[in-house]
């Protein structure tokens, strides 16, 4: 088994992350996906309706591992980096509309 690389901080695991998401269909199924969590819980706690919220995961990660397993042809960082993994998705979100990073 391939022992993971030991990052130290996210600013050393980011340019990683980015590494791993280099196919565009991958970032745009990213994108949808984080927007779906954002907008889903916004919603869930202005109508009070917190059950939405159990849909955070399958929304953020089942794009996302779409785009890794059939497009980028590799492995969700999100196995070996959980927390730095859901980090890069939110700046990389960020980076994306901050036009740093092609959609």
């Amino acid at each position: 088994m391939e022992k993971p690389v030991e990052f130290h901080s996210f600013e050393q695991f980011y340019p990683f992350y980015l590494g791993e998401h280099a196919d565009r269909t991958c970032r745009r199924l990213h994108f949808v996906g984080t927007s779906l969590v954002i907008f889903t819980a916004f919603y869930a706690c202005i109508t009070g309706r917190f059950a939405f919220l159990l849909l955070l995961p399958l929304l953020g990660y089942g794009f996302a591992w779409v785009g890794h397993f059939f497009f980028e042809g590799n492995k969700p960082a999100t196995f070996k980096y959980p927390l730095y993994s859901l980090m890069g998705d939110f700046v990389m979100y960020k980076d994306i509309w901050a036009g740093k990073i092609p959609l």
